[in-house]
């Protein structure tokens, strides 16, 4: 008889244990109980019907696999548009610096043409 090693076991509890906390977080954000749940799972089935279920879940499952990929999209876009600002920023600055040490040397020069 073949035995499952422990630590593989302890594994599976500890993600399983994750998983039903993240889904209890979930809802209690949406403060919906067991008997909710089953009800709502219930109608769902008589909606649809048992076999048409994976498929609702399948289409459910791409179309929020979809949205977090534009979230991932829309988030790099705005980190690297704030990089090149940050870019800007530190070439304005950078010419500042220059313009007034350009200032300065021209100042100089004025001084010593002027009699």
């Amino acid at each position: 008889m073949y035995k499952t090693p422990p630590f593989q076991a302890g594994f599976f509890l500890s993600t399983f244990e994750a998983k039903s906390k993240l889904m209890t977080g979930i809802f209690l954000i949406f403060n919906i109980g067991g008997g909710e749940i089953f009800f709502i799972l219930l109608i769902v089935v008589m909606l649809f019907g048992a076999d048409k279920i994976p498929e609702i879940a399948r289409g459910l499952g791409k179309g929020i696999k979809e949205v977090r990929n534009a979230a991932n999209d829309l988030k790099n876009e705005i980190n690297n548009s704030t990089k090149d600002d940050e870019d800007l920023r530190k070439f304005r600055e950078k010419v500042e610096k220059e313009k007034k040490d350009l200032e300065e040397i021209a100042g100089s020069v004025r001084r010593k043409l002027d009699p």
